[in-house]
């Protein structure tokens, strides 16, 4: 699962609005409370390109063939306390949680963290699940290829990008 910069104002809106119609949440300003979202959102998508681009470092620097590429990501993200996958939607919850009660546009919160969690996750799995479906129409565009070759990897990028463009998506 990834979040894209993108979807951050339409996720955060969502999140806003979920929660206010559920009367878990009541806000003295909308607008205000979702910046406050989008705001742990954005660095979210910060700290994942930090740590990728620290991944893709430290491969080079050992020397490291590109199939680790997961296993060190994990670790260093690991190292950071941030969460990939189902632990980054972990991770955005207790962040966003953690903004209701600090914020000034929050008036008051009724719900249960737990409910609240349960909430948000399902509006980010919803949102953040793209990802696997144009890997899936990536693979099914190319599968005349041989996956883990150089030209399938080209090929994968070149498409994913086409694709994303054409749903106007920006990574």
């Amino acid at each position: 699962m990834r979040l894209y910069s993108a979807k951050v104002p339409v996720i955060a809106r969502d999140i806003i609005k979920q929660l206010v119609d559920d009367g878990d949440i009541e806000v003295a300003n909308g607008d205000e409370a979702t910046l406050d979202i989008e705001a742990v959102l954005k660095e979210y998508v910060r700290l994942d390109r930090e740590i990728t681009e620290q991944t893709k470092d430290l491969l080079e620097r050992r020397n490291l063939p590109h199939g680790a590429f997961g296993k060190v990501k994990r670790g260093l993200a690991d190292e950071k306390g941030f969460g990939l996958g189902e632990d980054g939607l972990a991770w955005i919850c207790s962040q966003v949680l953690e903004t209701f009660m600090h914020s000034q546009f929050i008036e008051e919160v009724y719900a249960s963290d737990a409910e609240m969690r349960r909430k948000m996750s399902l509006i980010l799995r919803r949102h953040m699940m793209m990802e696997e479906e144009l890997d899936g129409e990536v693979r099914k565009r190319i599968r005349n290829m041989q996956e883990g070759t150089s030209n399938w990897d080209v090929e994968y990028g070149k498409v994913m990008d086409q694709i994303k463009r054409k749903r106007g998506i920006k990574p």
